[in-house]
């Protein structure tokens, strides 16, 4: 061959591979950028398209799906919401003037099947040129319906949430938060839908309480930090002596027993497996005091707080749990800085989501280990081939197995005959904790429980946390806790 043609050749081949490769690359990024331009197109040309479904865990019951509207000519697809609220918070919603909330937001590329997927971006370019309509991938959750429902049943007239986890894994079982909303609601009418009656101002029924906030004072629920603590660091063991005076003295006052302890006031001489089932303060404020609050916020830490809980969920809809001064996120160098002694026992300024408490009774549950926490099953394409399927990842270990073994025996005694015996179920072992925690005003407690069952094999690991309760946690809490294992392990709910 003529060496002036190999080398024109040469040059044509290296400016179709580059034209090739550019023409992919900006075919890539194409949604990315479509959107960080701020097209005002953007928003009509998503409702041309079939927005994907979005389902429970059976992969029957459809938690959002479109409504098709002939407009000027044109299809669009108008989302609906056939569950009406009953996992508002963390499906969302996705309308035309108030933009998007929830799973709607953050999966928006898989559900219009904008992702950059080699195989969807190759679909949706020969779908383009054939001018069918553009369809998305469907996105399977992991909320299982029937305890779904227990929840919100069991939250119904009250400002709380619930938070139902398999230990092993870190699935999402259960997220419901009240009050909650009607999402069909949200585009037509939405003071309509954001004005709600509560039990608490504001009533926010958009604010996922779950995930968000953080809105609860944890209480006694947060001694199995400190107790992980004490016990693992060494410096404790299950039989180590307290004397309960029925109060301790934190900077010369008296800082006292609540009355959510199961009989009197005051206990004596106790073993740590007592303090913990009758959920003594007295002992927790001076193991907070010999403990010191540094070793307890490792420990903390350890479980995930001070860090945004990992989920599929927008980042703004997700907030860290952990010690908090005029609104923001408080981890002093001094130690001087905060009082032991009512941290110890789940006061001072510590303020937890309901995710991050059932991700501490799920680690102990789990032999230590911390799961990472997801809601979304699987992603699935128009013909039904996986794009993306979530599988169980350790986010960190908060403590030695031997310590969760023997937290776990602490937490059975909590049931079996300590605070939270409402929480028993016939024929299965429950592993849990009650908390009451005082918010300063009169009736107005924040009431809480976490637990796991069965406490040999744990399936399921669930917390609940309640706002503005005359009454304590193993009353408030526990019933709505154990409806909601009940409904997991057995099948039995609404």
């Amino acid at each position: 061959m003529n060496p002036q043609i190999r080398r024109l050749f040469f040059v044509f081949s290296v400016l179709f591979v580059a034209l090739v490769a550019m023409s992919t690359y900006w075919l890539w990024r194409a949604p990315e950028l479509e959107a960080r331009q701020g097209n005002p197109n953007l928003v009509v040309r998503q409702l041309t398209i079939k927005r994907g479904l979005v389902y429970a865990s059976d992969g029957r019951t459809v938690l959002a799906r479109n409504r098709k509207k002939k407009v000027q000519g044109n299809d669009w697809y108008l989302r609906t919401y056939p569950s009406d609220g009953l996992a508002a918070q963390v499906v969302g919603y996705s309308t035309i003037e108030r933009a998007r909330t929830g799973l709607e937001e953050s999966l928006n590329d898989y559900l219009t099947g904008s992702n950059a997927n080699l195989s969807t971006i190759v679909d949706r370019t020969i779908d383009k040129l054939k001018g069918i309509t553009q369809q998305g991938n469907d996105v399977i959750t992991t909320i299982d319906i029937r305890a779904q429902r227990v929840a919100r049943s069991g939250l119904a007239g009250e400002c709380g949430a619930a938070v139902a986890l398999e230990p092993s894994t870190g699935r999402v079982l259960v997220m419901a938060s009240s009050p909650t909303y009607d999402p069909n609601l949200i585009e037509k009418s939405y003071r309509r839908a954001t004005n709600v009656q509560a039990s608490c101002e504001p009533a926010s029924p958009l604010l996922n309480r779950a995930t968000q906030g953080p809105v609860f004072i944890p209480g006694s629920t947060f001694k199995i930090v400190t107790a992980a603590a004490a016990l693992d660091s060494g410096r404790y063991t299950p039989s180590s002596r307290f004397t309960d005076r029925g109060y301790c003295i934190e900077y010369g006052k008296r800082v006292s027993n609540y009355s959510d302890q199961s009989g009197p006031h005051v206990f004596g001489d106790v073993d740590f497996s007592e303090a913990v089932e009758n959920s003594i303060n007295s002992v927790f404020c001076e193991l907070g005091k010999k403990l010191g609050p540094k070793l307890i916020l490792e420990y903390a830490k350890r479980f995930g707080f001070y860090e945004d809980p990992p989920l599929e969920t927008p980042s703004e809809e997700r907030t860290p749990s952990g010690l908090y001064s005029k609104g923001k996120l408080y981890d002093p160098d001094d130690p001087n800085a905060i009082d032991p002694g009512r941290l110890g026992f789940g006061q001072e300024r510590m303020l937890v989501t309901p995710l991050q408490m059932a991700m501490v009774a799920a680690a102990v549950a789990n032999e230590g280990r911390v799961m990472r926490p997801y809601v979304v099953s699987r992603i699935v394409a128009p013909d039904g081939g996986i794009i993306t399927r979530t599988t169980r990842d350790e986010w960190r270990r908060a403590m030695k197995a031997e310590t969760a073994a023997v937290l776990t025996d602490m937490m059975v005694r909590v049931v079996e005959s300590g605070t939270a015996t409402s929480a028993q179920i016939s024929g299965i072992e429950v592993a849990g904790k009650t908390g009451t925690a005082e918010t300063g005003r009169e009736n107005e407690n924040d009431t809480s429980f976490i637990a796991f069952a069965p406490a040999g094999n744990p399936q399921v690991a669930v917390a609940v946390y309640l706002q503005n309760q005359d009454g304590v946690g193993g009353s408030t809490a526990a019933p709505i806790a154990k409806a909601i294992m009940e409904a997991l392990l057995r099948g039995v709910g609404n």
